[in-house]
């Protein structure tokens, strides 16, 4: 029976840096921003806003993997010649590689507008469980009150 409260902005940014550890991310971060923006969530939070932003950039790519696609397509539909096979098959075998570009801040902004708070600090249930944790739980006063007849 402990109470966690929500993290500190220092404990958020501890949080965030772990979180976003192994990810690209753009050198201009600042971390202590994101910890700021980020007041009131939890650590689950901090890990949905940080998966939301992640997927910015891989939206984007498979947004210009479309695009390209129709573009071939349209191609393809003009020119239908024998032409269009030979190059569809140079194509095929080129070697593609993918790289995401790194995090950056507006990857998080966009994540935040997403990802609210999922629980209040201010709100009536916050308040039940401080009351709760001082009456019952292992942080609150009771178990800190030494008892007079035991002296």
């Amino acid at each position: 029976r402990i109470m966690v409260g929500l993290p500190s902005v220092e404990n958020r940014e501890k949080i965030l840096r772990t979180l976003l550890g192994k990810e690209k991310v753009d050198k201009e971060i600042d971390f202590k921003e994101l910890a700021t923006m980020t007041e009131g969530y939890t650590g689950s939070d901090l890990k949905n806003f940080c998966t939301t932003a992640a997927y910015r950039p891989v939206r984007e790519l498979i947004q210009q993997e479309r695009l390209k696609d129709l573009d071939k397509k349209k191609k393809a539909m003009k020119e239908q010649s024998k032409n269009t096979e030979e190059e569809a098959k140079e194509e095929v075998q080129k070697e593609r590689v993918i790289t995401l570009r790194p995090l950056n801040m507006q990857d998080f902004k966009e994540a935040k507008k997403q990802v609210a708070a999922s629980f209040s600090a201010e709100g009536a249930g916050m308040g039940e469980l401080t009351q709760w944790n001082e009456l019952y739980g292992e942080g609150g006063t009771r178990k800190q009150k030494q008892l007079s007849y035991f002296l």
